[in-house]
């Protein structure tokens, strides 16, 4: 007989390809945009991987009224601090960086759907 491995699926962590990145030694810094489904048609994009150097509040300023819509910083244990929008503005906060020059296209890894 042959031994078969089953795996069950467990809860979906948006998180755990970050975590994984971030373990290789002189792994290159993305930031990542993901967006994740609230209830309903509701959704929230999270921006996690600035530099520490820049600040979160101003940018999370602009960003709220470029887009119009409402968001938050939220502090993390283990990722830091994590920007929060409100509705699904990935497309719209990779552009914002770039045209910022807070990021670079290349640095910048857009999950979800």
């Amino acid at each position: 007989m042959s031994d078969f491995e089953v795996q069950i699926p467990g809860s979906f962590d948006p998180f755990a390809e970050a975590k994984a990145e971030n373990s290789g030694a002189g792994s290159k810094e993305y930031v990542h945009i993901r967006v994740q489904q609230r209830n309903g048609r509701k959704s929230l994009t999270t921006v996690q991987g600035l530099k520490k150097e820049f600040s979160y509040n101003k940018i999370l300023k602009d960003l709220k009224k470029e887009f119009c819509c409402n968001g938050t910083v939220v502090q993390d244990p283990e990722l830091g601090q994590v920007i929060q929008l409100q509705g699904d503005q990935r497309k719209n906060v990779s552009t914002f960086l770039v045209q910022a020059s807070i990021v670079k296209k290349e640095q910048i890894k857009i999950h979800g759907f």
